[in-house]
């Protein structure tokens, strides 16, 4: 009996929609245990006050901030450590490689935008999350083609997962850009101390992976403290931590990506996404849909993610600027387009920062996100299973 479930818990994390399906658990756990007589525990869960402090040095925050400070700060750090990856080795290396994704995420990134913006234009306060459907949950939509097997061809994976590379990219030069508090120069000029200590570290050759961690926890408090938002630490230290050795050892930034990639599908993003979808639907109705935040959200999503991405590459082969994803079909590229409308967790992050718990907005915004991934992922899903046909052994 052990062995079987050891062989089954083997299997599922093994399985390439695991990080997609906890999520979804960690989502409708949250909505269940806020909208049921345990809501109170749910808010004092995420009001519970965490203190660190080290002589003068103090960081109070609940922990609903230390999840999206904290643990974000080490998603963002996987983010950066793929991005160079990929900048460097992978698929972000050949030009021809990024036309295509870069142009469909390019449509995908203003299309949605346009859409939100066009709807809350009148309002100053709603307009701070012009941003949130711009983002695609990478876990969420490789997790749903992963459903689908052998069935969806490799490039046309690769196409999506080098698309939303591309939409983090953007969205971490949108947070550093617009969702940046008041600065403290003080911290400023301490984090680039550590940020110019972990260069020089690199520049030397420094090629074990624990000095670069040490220096990038000091780099992490003092942009925490900065004003620039905490998980931008994460990312400039992993386009820090060099990829390639000169003395045979194993790549630092390989080794941080294997390590983390576990924890961070299979307890960072799930513990993010129970502290922030547990929306409240009490006294909410189909009018509370039409809300211009919502609606915009969801629009942008679900219409403004499929017209902006599908839109764009097809400009992109039409013009001959790029070429067709071997193997695949136009419904097929209709139909992860869709699924690029699955804001979720990054969607989820950037409305944490445009509107405040105690906003009118909070609520409006990840019930919004939550109706517009999960309309795109079903209709993503439906779409691609019917495009693609079961292949021959």
């Amino acid at each position: 009996m052990v062995v079987r479930l050891r062989q089954r818990l083997k299997q599922f994390v093994e399985l390439e929609a695991a990080g997609g399906i906890l999520l979804i658990i960690a989502a409708v756990l949250a909505l269940l245990i806020n909208n049921s007589p345990l809501s109170f525990l749910y808010d004092m869960f995420l009001e519970v006050p965490v203190a660190v402090q080290v002589g003068a040095l103090e960081i109070n925050k609940p922990l609903l901030l230390w999840i999206n400070d904290g643990l974000m700060a080490l998603f963002f750090l996987l983010i950066g450590l793929e991005v160079k990856r990929e900048l460097l080795d992978g698929h972000l290396s050949r030009p021809s490689q990024v036309v295509l994704p870069g142009m469909a995420a390019i449509g995908g990134m203003l299309v949605p935008a346009a859409i939100y913006a066009w709807l809350n234009w009148n309002e100053p306060d709603a307009l701070k999350g012009w941003a949130i459907p711009m983002a695609t949950d990478i876990a969420f939509a490789l997790g749903i083609l992963g459903l689908l097997g052998s069935r969806v061809p490799v490039t046309l994976k690769l196409f999506l997962m080098t698309l939303a590379i591309i939409d983090d990219l953007g969205a971490i030069v949108i947070i550093a850009l617009f969702y940046s508090a008041e600065l403290s120069n003080t911290s400023l000029l301490f984090a680039s101390i550590f940020l110019g200590i972990m260069v020089l570290m690199n520049r030397l050759g420094v090629n074990k992976l624990g000095p670069y961690l040490v220096i990038g926890l000091f780099l992490w408090i003092s942009v925490l403290k900065s004003g620039v938002h905490a998980t931008l630490a994460g990312v400039a230290m992993a386009f820090i931590i060099p990829l390639r050795t000169t003395d045979g050892s194993p790549s630092p930034l390989l080794t941080a990506e294997h390590a983390l990639h576990p924890w961070i599908a299979f307890a960072v993003m799930p513990i993010f996404a129970f502290a922030n979808a547990g929306v409240s639907l009490k006294g909410m109705t189909f009018a509370s849909v039409l809300e211009p935040v919502t609606l915009g959200i969801i629009l942008g999503l679900l219409v403004g993610k499929t017209i902006g991405v599908f839109g764009f590459t097809w400009l992109a082969i039409k013009c001959r600027i790029a070429n067709m994803p071997a193997e695949s079909n136009w419904t097929q590229i209709l139909a992860v387009s869709i699924l690029c409308g699955i804001g979720f967790t990054m969607s989820l992050f950037i409305g944490s920062l445009a509107f405040a718990p105690d906003s009118a907005y909070a609520g409006m915004d990840r019930l919004g996100i939550l109706v517009g991934s999960l309309f795109s992922a079903v209709i993503g899903y439906l779409l691609m299973a019917k495009a693609s046909p079961q292949r021959a052994e």
